[in-house]
């Protein structure tokens, strides 16, 4: 665990300086702000059609193989794009085409690497795995951030590309040697890897696997209802780099360093929820549930703040707050599936939270448009917190409970058994 804990790491941090230098490359290309973030829609929308296949393809074959040959894969195309940017040969459509090719590895990459990492420990342990994997994923994230500018300024755009394939290829390198616990139900033997000649019944079962995935997703009240929260919170709760940026610079009247403070502290805040998230044993919807609402009210405040030190002030347990409820939410995830139906349930997940990240930010936007920031902070807030607490009083809300029917062939079969007796 300690080995891919690294891998991982360097991992994220080669993915978030590649992130960095990609916008900035965009940027260089085209001038445009609006091609930017379309390269970021790219490379994220295979997530939404492609992810309950790619959730599948991780519950059929190895996990070992899986993770080390997306690993391979996702590195191969970062040197791709290292040696184009070298040779002057990258251009917006070759570019875009590689992002697309990204996205359709990762949706294989993302579930696969999730539960790779968590065949490695107990099952009493697997909380603590997923908050150390959020723990990294932040680091990650400020390291490569930090680290793209410096690459850049030292090596050049090509370079950046070049290292993060590196990490790949490090990631791929120690997978083979990991030794995942015994009770962790893995496919890992050579058998496994090979699939066995099926009948044209067989094929057919094969084919509905996914919609096996979707149905038992769809059925399963729990994940269901973390579905609803986890959607309503990123629409309206999480988009923090764009409500409050709006915030910082509208109504409270500060500057752009003040807003890199502001989201300095939400890093922070993101990195002691992983601490504290990592520490939970038997997360449940309902501590999800009561998470997101207290990030909805912490929320509210936030948007009635009258000055930036107020703000700073709330902006840490609201990231805490989101963080360790990121960190039960994908904990009941992992673990409330059957082991052979986790990959296609990461997968639905996958989608839902693309969708909500793609149609989250435009929504926010439009809303910001009517009520503004400190509206849209407010309202958003409020409104998760009602709807938490009205799914909470629906939960509650008793039910008749079902009565017994004899039927004649019923009542003629006990009135024979009590002649028995």
């Amino acid at each position: 665990m300690r080995w891919w804990s690294v891998a991982n790491f360097v991992s994220n941090t080669g993915t978030w300086m590649q992130l960095t230098v990609q916008n900035l490359l965009v940027l260089h290309i085209t001038g445009s702000a609006a091609a930017t973030g379309l390269s970021i829609s790219v490379q994220a929308a295979p997530g939404v059609l492609a992810s309950l296949a790619g959730g599948a393809v991780v519950d059929r074959w190895p996990r070992k193989l899986t993770a080390g040959v997306s690993q391979l894969l996702l590195g191969a195309v970062a040197f791709v794009t290292a040696v184009l940017v070298a040779t002057g040969g990258l251009s917006m459509g070759v570019l875009m085409a590689l992002a697309a090719v990204t996205g359709i590895i990762a949706t294989v990459d993302g579930p696969a690497c999730a539960l790779l990492g968590n065949d490695l420990v107990g099952k009493e342990d697997v909380p603590s795995a997923i908050g150390v994997g959020s723990l990294i994923t932040n680091s990650g994230r400020l390291a490569g951030t930090a680290l793209a500018g410096v690459t850049v300024a030292g090596f050049g755009t090509a370079a950046a590309y070049a290292a993060n394939g590196l990490s790949f290829c490090f990631v791929a390198a120690v997978i083979p040697f990991l030794r995942p616990v015994a009770d962790a139900l893995t496919r890992s033997s050579p058998a496994a890897a090979l699939p066995a000649p099926r009948t044209r019944g067989e094929e057919r079962q094969d084919a509905r696997t996914v919609r096996q995935g979707l149905a038992f997703f769809v059925c399963r009240p729990r994940l269901m209802a973390l579905a609803g929260i986890t959607t309503l919170s990123a629409v309206l709760g999480r988009n923090y780099q764009l409500t409050l940026a709006v915030l910082v610079t509208g109504p409270l009247a500060a500057g752009a360093g003040a807003f890199g403070t502001v989201s300095t502290v939400l890093a922070l805040g993101g990195i002691c929820g992983a601490v504290l998230g990592a520490r939970l044993r038997r997360p449940s919807v309902r501590l999800v549930g009561v998470l997101a609402a207290a990030g909805g009210l912490l929320q509210v405040v936030a948007g009635l703040s009258p000055s930036l030190a107020l703000l700073l002030v709330m902006v840490l347990p609201m990231a805490l707050v989101e963080s360790v409820s990121d960190t039960a939410g994908t904990t009941v995830l992992q673990t409330d599936p059957p082991p052979h139906l986790r990959g296609r349930v990461l997968g639905i997940w996958g989608s839902v939270r693309t969708l909500s990240g793609l149609a989250g930010p435009p929504a926010l936007g439009l809303f910001m448009e009517v009520a503004g920031a400190r509206g849209a902070l407010v309202g958003g807030g409020a409104l998760i917190a009602a709807s938490v607490a009205a799914g909470c009083l629906l939960r509650r809300r008793p039910t008749a409970r079902p009565v017994r029917m004899w039927t004649r062939a019923g009542a003629a079969s006990r009135a024979l058994f009590k002649a028995a007796a």
